[in-house]
């Protein structure tokens, strides 16, 4: 399984904990928001990012698993084989 970080840029309000706490992916701008590493994250940063997930004041701060894309309840699901959009039970 791998995984990779997101931010939210709306919810994000710059604290910078993020950055703080995983330095190996995350830089902040001049402003103080986070830039964050393209691409997967190595296996080693996977317990070290999700604590940095979960202490961001904001919850702006995602971890995202690649691969096998899973639609949570409540989402949008989008088109699929011709049938209209819906919502997601």
């Amino acid at each position: 399984m791998s995984e990779r970080l997101r931010v939210d840029p709306i919810a994000c309000t710059g604290h910078g904990a993020c950055a703080d706490l995983l330095p190996e992916a995350v830089v902040l701008d001049e402003w103080g928001y986070p830039l964050l590493t393209a691409g997967e994250l190595p296996r080693e940063l996977h317990r070290p990012a999700r604590r940095a997930v979960a202490a961001c004041p904001a919850r702006a701060l995602l971890l995202e698993r690649t691969g096998a894309r899973q639609t949570l309840p409540g989402r949008f699901t989008g088109t699929t084989q011709g049938t209209p959009a819906q919502w997601a039970p």
